[in-house]
């Protein structure tokens, strides 16, 4: 499959994507070996992967998860278009996580050798690329205040919240909605929920007129009540590097 051209493509429209300058767009589209389109329920990385490679999710939903030996699974983060993806594992010999698609999505494909060549050639991409993955680690960070400090229901704004706020900035909203690709269970495994607590506090959402979830579509109607539900007052989302 064809890949788009890089300093076309249409995820730098965006403004939360930082600008390229010629020179490293060029050294971008240098580093990609293809573009990828595969099925929602896919393993885009498989834990333990020996040799995976790196992608930019181009479109689509992901998340990336460890599981226990008894199959029992946390959700770390869920993935949007303009993600980088496998990064961390290049500092491991093998995967230390698994990612796997939410829906059909469309990947662009770096080879792990093109990786080593930012730190060679292009010091300002590496350092984007480092940022991303710091970034990230971030998002655990929170993503672990609030399983260990929020109740249900706080968790459940928050995530919603948050994942709310980074699709309107890529523009996937249409009319104030949101097509949200999880399930009941993504929640539950993210947050540490039961499924009955997990649907008992989505209900709980839904009757205070905050929010809305249902068949995949989130509407917010009382954000300001979710924030203050879930004690979630981030500052604007930053501009970030999209490699």
């Amino acid at each position: 499959m064809k890949h788009p051209n890089c300093p076309q493509c249409p995820l730098r429209r965006s403004a939360v994507f930082k600008q390229a300058d010629k020179a490293a767009l060029s050294f971008i589209q240098k580093m990609k070996t293809g573009h990828q389109r595969i099925p929602a329920g896919h393993e885009v990385i498989r834990e333990g992967d020996a040799d995976p490679r790196v992608y930019t999710l181009y479109s689509g939903w992901a998340f990336r998860y460890k599981t226990l030996s008894d199959g029992r699974r946390q959700i770390l983060n869920f993935l949007l278009p303009g993600d980088l993806i496998g990064f961390q594992a290049q500092m491991f010999d093998a995967a230390p996580h698994a990612v796997q698609t939410l829906t059909e999505a469309e990947l662009c494909v770096m080879s792990r050798r093109s990786i080593w060549s930012l730190f060679e050639a292009s010091p300002e991409l590496a350092f984007d690329a480092t940022w991303l993955t710091a970034h990230e680690e971030g998002v655990v960070d929170d993503n672990l205040l609030t399983v260990g400090r929020r109740n249900a229901t706080e968790r459940i704004a928050a995530l919603l919240m948050y994942l709310y706020r980074r699709a309107r900035a890529i523009d996937l909203l249409e009319r104030d909605a949101l097509a949200l690709p999880i399930t009941q269970a993504h929640i539950a495994d993210a947050l540490g929920l039961s499924l009955v607590h997990t649907n008992k506090s989505l209900r709980r959402l839904h009757r205070l007129n905050i929010c809305h979830f249902s068949h995949g579509r989130l509407v917010m109607l009382d954000p300001r009540a979710m924030r203050t539900m879930a004690d979630y007052f981030d500052s604007p989302i930053a501009q970030r590097p999209l490699i």
